[in-house]
C-alpha cells in the first residue's frame, strides 16, 4: 500500500511541511510512503479554453502529469493545507483547476484508479474552526471530483510556526492512527 502525503503549501520548512513530516512518519510503518510538495512542481495556471473538454487533454505541457501520477501510484492521499486567505494556497488551487481532465463532471475525461481514500489536513494561525472546514471543504471537493473516497479530516487552529505543531503532536498522532 502506497501513500502520497502532499504538502499543499509552497513552503517547504514551514508549520505545514512539519506536519507533512509528522504524518510521514507515521504512516511509514503501514505504507511505503511519498512526500511531496506542490512547489516542487511547475505548471500554469487554467486558461479556460475548454479544449480539456473534448480531448480529456491539457494544451499545456508541463508537471500537472507528473502530479497526477504521483496520485494514480497511491492508494492513500493526505493533503495537508494551511490557510491562505481562509482557503488553500493559490499554487494548490491551480493544481486544483488544471485537474479538469480528470474532473468526473464532463466526457470525457481521465480516470485514475479507482477505490482511493483521501484524508485532509489543515492548518491556520488563528483560533476558529471555521476556516479549516472552508479548506477541508475544498480538499474533499476536489477529491470527490476525482472520485477519491474522503475517509476523514484533521483541523489544526493556532498553528503559525513549525514548533508550535510539536504541541499538536499527540492529535495528529491519533489523527494517522485511523489512517
Amino acid at each position: 500500500m502506497r501513500a502520497l502525503i502532499m504538502n499543499c503549501s509552497p513552503v517547504r520548512n514551514g508549520a505545514t511541511a512539519e506536519v507533512v513530516r509528522l504524518v510521514t512518519e507515521q504512516l511509514r510503518t503501514r505504507y511505503s510512503t511519498r512526500a511531496v510538495c506542490i512547489d516542487d512542481y511547475r505548471f500554469g495556471y487554467c486558461r479556460g479554453c475548454r479544449s480539456c473538454h473534448q480531448t480529456a487533454e491539457c494544451v499545456q505541457n508541463d508537471d500537472v502529469g507528473m502530479l497526477m501520477e504521483e496520485l494514480r501510484r497511491a492508494d492513500t492521499i493526505v493533503s495537508v493545507s494551511p490557510s491562505y486567505w481562509a482557503d488553500v494556497p493559490g499554487q494548490f488551487k491551480a493544481f486544483i483547476d488544471r485537474c479538469t481532465p480528470w474532473c468526473n463532471t464532463h466526457e470525457p475525461h481521465q480516470t485514475i484508479p479507482a477505490g482511493k481514500k483521501g484524508y485532509a489536513i489543515a492548518l491556520r494561525t488563528g483560533p476558529g474552526m471555521k476556516e479549516c472546514e472552508r479548506i477541508i471543504g475544498t480538499i474533499e471537493h476536489f477529491y470527490g471530483h476525482l472520485e477519491i473516497e474522503c475517509c476523514g479530516h484533521l483541523g489544526l487552529c493556532s498553528v503559525e510556526y513549525k514548533e508550535a505543531v510539536k504541541d499538536r503532536a499527540a492529535e495528529i498522532e491519533a489523527f494517522c492512527r485511523m489512517i
